[in-house]
């Protein structure tokens, strides 16, 4: 029947444009495909479910299934019978005519009119509501339904931002930029998402093949496959012509040697398309491209966040939503071996196993599962695996999400880590870390999870400490570290890079990880041309797409003296590869931040100004297209213009530290002194944390003929910045120069005994201790 069924397959080309089943016999195998309308290949979950049934079954219900569906009566959760809520001086009220559901709220103009509800998005805990914009954009509603059980505090609306008291205009108000479905969400509710984003009517044309997260959304479009299987294709077709195949876990066993607490896996896992697959929607990552890419690593298509503080703690704990493939890429079990499906089932998404024998499967339960080790009542929540080694964080009000590091509770690092949280006090909140760490030294008397952690480098680099690139370096060098770890520790590596630092940086661009030859790749961007060039040339033809995007924009403008003549080749592809990124995420106003710097290093200031504008046209509060537009306008030495730009963004922001800070360097330039320090002086005001403001306010007061008040403020921002380098050399200049030899040297000496390796100031103690 083999052939008749190709026969059929072919002449589906001509049948209208929705997949199609056709029974062979009895045993229900599809004769007949056709892709999804615009699908590239995609035949859609009933076709998949003809011979995959029971996991169909499966998948039926599950999250996935239920990510995103039309709104009706059987998929909407909330109440519409005329519910109301209050927020930031609005009531809203919810409403249902017929089959149809409508909210009165406040729109884009800040006035009240009534929108209907098109699409739910999520299921349980919440459930948000999707409503169309002009220029076919969808909006994810502000107010969510709290789906969870009455008994657990659901069933009732509840403002997603209580606190902030949201408005028209604000990029997170519901029509906000950052509300946004098309770009914010879409690709990771729905299949074979195509956003359409179209620059000049700056609409959207958003398809996709599925509504919701389907098998082609991780196993890829399924046409090939439904060929092989009915003999349209070889028998040895590599893979069965699948554009993933998830073979990690085949035939792979884990299993405790005598004696062993812990199992290990029967070979090593060598490759991470599991991993990297789920992290394509379940990390904190921003898409790099339009087309779909199926197994490949992530980096592939995206590029996703490091251990940054505005994301993460020091120690590499949730702070911000960064979901869950960050965290799982710090773990032992991740250094392991285990990947998702170890623990999730693919298609229900369910837990293998429940509460503490799903952790058993690997963990010997008589060593672990025990009072003597969880010091918990057996019965109690605190002896449950996950209260300690996965602790929850709360995001969107109601969904607590567990952290995937599987780590080992540290409340003894807590203070040193800016107040991180720990699990124990994360229970306990009516205990101090010190407290706690004093039971787990009571308890674990013999326990190696204690001194020195990556988190206190991190830290110290955040924080600007001087000497930490020793440290940073030597954390960059451990390869021991997770790969994620020593990626952010480059990061932060900038401020100390140096001939020294080089030799640490420079062999991981040769690294085997994507990851750490991203990083290097950005970090060694900041070098003169000529080094950089030498340096970053290579990575221009790297295989995966995010590295050679930042070799590019490193590259991009650097003189073709330094670059081979085959280098200038691959830098003109891989610049055509960025400019093809930057224009599939120019819905974006920071994206068109980055083009508008990339057209300046090329030499292009009209293009690039015509960038910055654009992305205020866009986002009229983006603080990084004024303040680049500003100093765009100040290279080309309309100062004039400059000032105009920041005063206006002023008016939108007048709290803004940044901006003050920098129509306070203007009016310098401007020769307009006064002004200039009751600007510079608000800048510091606003951010006392910014000890970079201090000083440049300190350096404008001595310019200005008043040294005394100059050396006052750098006393008063030392004893907030006391290791700052900055604000001690300066302020010992400034004792020098007013004749107070001995509190110059003093300063001098403690300058060189927090940083040795300054060279301005061990120039200055000698040159003091000579008098």
């Amino acid at each position: 029947m083999l052939p008749a069924a190709f026969a059929l397959l072919v002449a589906a080309c001509s049948a209208p444009e929705t997949a199609q089943v056709q029974a062979v016999g009895g045993g229900g195998v599809s004769q007949a495909f056709l892709p999804l309308s615009g699908s590239d290949g995609h035949v859609g979950a009933k076709v998949c479910g003809q011979c995959h049934r029971q996991a169909l079954e499966d998948w039926q219900g599950s999250h996935h299934d239920l990510a995103m569906q039309p709104a009706t009566p059987q998929s909407v959760l909330g109440d519409f019978e005329g519910a109301t809520f209050d927020y930031a001086g609005t009531t809203t009220e919810f409403r249902r005519r017929g089959r149809r559901f409508f909210v009165f709220t406040d729109g884009p103009d800040g006035e009240p009119a009534e929108f209907e509800i098109l699409y739910t998005f999520g299921h349980r805990p919440l459930q948000q509501y999707l409503i169309e914009l002009p220029g076919g954009r969808l909006q994810a509603f502000g107010i969510a339904w709290d789906s969870r059980d009455a008994e657990a505090g659901g069933q009732r609306w509840f403002h997603l931002y209580p606190d902030q008291r949201l408005t028209a205009g604000h990029r997170l108000h519901w029509t906000g930029p950052d509300q946004n479905w098309n770009f914010m969400c879409a690709e990771c509710h729905s299949t074979g998402l195509k956003k359409n984003y179209d620059a000049d009517s700056d609409g959207y044309d958003t398809q996709w093949t599925e509504i919701d997260v389907a098998c082609e959304a991780c196993h890829g479009p399924g046409l090939a496959h439904a060929q092989w299987a009915v003999g349209g294709q070889p028998a040895d077709t590599p893979d069965k012509a699948l554009a993933v195949t998830f073979h990690e876990r085949a035939g792979v066993e884990w299993t405790r040697l005598e004696g062993s607490a812990f199992a290990v896996r029967s070979q090593p896992r060598t490759t991470r398309i599991e991993i990297d697959a789920c992290g394509r929607c379940h990390g904190r990552a921003s898409r790099l491209l339009g087309d779909e890419v199926h197994g490949a690593g992530l980096l592939a298509s995206h590029r996703p966040a490091l251990l940054d503080p505005d994301q993460y703690w020091p120690d590499g704990q949730m702070l911000g939503e960064v979901f869950n493939w960050g965290p799982f890429l710090q773990s032992r079990m991740q250094q392991a071996g285990v990947t998702c499906s170890d623990c999730h089932q693919p298609h229900s998404l369910a837990l293998r196993a429940e509460g503490n024998a799903l952790c058993a499967q690997c963990h010997d339960g008589q060593r672990f599962d025990q009072p003597a080790h969880t010091h918990h009542a057996g019965d109690g929540e605190g002896s449950r695996c996950v209260a300690c080694h996965m602790p929850t964080t709360s995001f969107m009000g109601v969904d607590d999400r567990h952290d995937h590091a599987f780590r080992i509770p540290r409340p003894d690092l807590s203070a040193a880590l800016g107040g991180a949280p720990d699990a124990c006090t994360g229970c306990h909140q009516d205990r101090s870390p010190d407290w706690a760490a004093q039971a787990l030294r009571e308890w674990f008397p013999d326990s190696r999870h204690r001194g020195a952690h990556s988190g206190e480098v991190l830290q110290a680099a955040h924080r600007g400490e001087p000497g930490t690139g020793t440290r940073l370096a030597q954390l960059v060098a451990d390869p021991s570290q997770p790969a994620i770890v020593r990626a952010s520790a480059l990061r932060a590596f900038g401020p100390w890079l140096d001939g020294d630092s080089l030799v640490v940086a420079t062999p991981l661009l040769a690294e085997s990880d994507p990851l750490l030859r991203l990083a290097a790749t950005e970090l060694l961007s900041q070098l003169p041309p000529p080094q950089r060039a030498a340096h970053l040339a290579p990575m221009l033809d790297d295989p995966v797409l995010a590295v050679r995007l930042e070799a590019a924009d490193a590259l991009a403008g650097v003189a073709e003296a330094w670059l081979s003549p085959a280098a200038r080749r691959l830098l003109e592809l891989a610049v055509a590869e960025l400019e093809a990124s930057l224009a599939f995420n120019a819905d974006r106003a920071d994206t068109l931040v980055s083009l508008g710097d990339l057209r300046r290093r090329q030499g292009d200031p009209g293009e690039a100004e015509r960038a910055y504008r654009r992305a205020l046209q866009k986002d009229g509060d983006s603080l990084a297209a004024t303040l680049q537009l500003a100093d765009l306008a100040r290279e080309q030495g309309r100062e004039a213009e400059a000032d105009d730009v920041l005063r206006r963004a002023l008016r939108i922001r007048p709290g803004s530290a940044e901006l003050n800070h920098a129509l306070g360097l203007s009016l310098v330039r401007q020769r307009r002194g006064e002004e200039a320090l009751q600007r510079l002086q608000r800048a510091a005001e606003l951010a006392p944390g910014q000890a970079r403001y201090a000083y440049v306010l300190a350096v404008a007061r001595h310019d200005l003929g008043d040294a005394a008040a100059a050396r006052d403020g750098l006393r008063e921002a030392l004893r907030r910045h006391p290791d700052n380098v900055e604000l001690l050399h300066a302020l010992a200049t400034y004792e020098l120069e007013a004749g107070h030899r001995d509190e110059a040297r003093a300063l001098a000496r403690r300058l060189v005994s927090i940083d040795p390796e300054n060279p301005s100031g061990r120039e200055l103690l000698n040159w003091l201790d000579r008098r």
